[in-house]
């Protein structure tokens, strides 16, 4: 017997090639960065969430894809994260690689006397994953009025507490080094407010770039799927 079932699908959602184009290109930089870390056991930590987005965001493709802009950006950040568990957060070259393309040293230039590699990232993590957050409640909890900006920026405030609570309990459990290379505070006892506060800023500035898309609301459809 065949049963309708309604869902709810943007009706720009990004094509099948578009996704699996993404997801080849991610699966062939991972592998590259998998193959000898700097330090196993944190890349293990570390990919706890790849192991985790990944097979959510096959199922999320399946109940309410995204669109091609949205899956653009969750895929430069995964890759990001894929660099700093391969390099561990607080040891990525990125200083190192400037100077080999401009002669300068960036940290010399801005003043940094620590390796901000992960402050970049947590920024990033904002501004990147916050327009799968604003589709997620268009299509889920519609927001009215100002609402649809304050939400998506208190949604990625708690990710990122929660993140941050989870790296601590993980260094209290494994403690030692990998507890150190995982925690990766780099000797700052704010890195974690500061982490927060940065993932924060950069929903913020999301949000602020998503204005006109989100005024217009995003163009969510309903549609139906048919099921033996």
């Amino acid at each position: 017997r065949k049963r309708t079932v309604t869902t709810t699908a943007p009706a720009n959602a990004a094509p099948r090639p578009f996704v699996l184009g993404l997801l080849a290109a991610f699966a062939a930089i991972w592998t590259a960065l998998a193959l000898a870390p700097w330090y196993r056991q944190d890349w293990l930590l570390e990919n706890m969430l790849v192991f985790a987005a990944l097979p959510l965001l096959a199922w999320g493709y399946r109940t309410l894809p995204f669109t091609r802009g949205t899956y653009a950006c969750l895929f430069v950040f995964l890759v990001l994260h894929a660099i700093g568990a391969h390099y561990t957060y607080s040891e990525v070259p990125y200083d190192r690689a400037f100077e080999a393309v401009t002669g300068a040293s960036l940290n010399a230039l801005l003043g940094w006397e620590r390796n901000h590699y992960d402050r970049m990232v947590h920024f990033l993590y904002g501004l990147l994953v916050t327009p799968a957050a604003i589709e997620i409640l268009q299509a889920r909890a519609p927001p009215r009025g100002l609402w649809r900006w304050l939400l998506p920026v208190c949604f990625m405030m708690s990710h990122s507490v929660l993140y941050e609570a989870i790296e601590w309990l993980a260094a209290e459990v494994f403690g030692g080094d990998l507890g150190q290379a995982y925690l990766g505070t780099q000797g700052d006892v704010w890195d974690a407010q500061k982490d927060s506060l940065l993932a924060t800023a950069g929903s913020v500035a999301s949000v602020i770039l998503c204005t006109p898309w989100i005024r217009r609301g995003l163009p969510f459809a309903a549609g139906t799927r048919g099921a033996n």
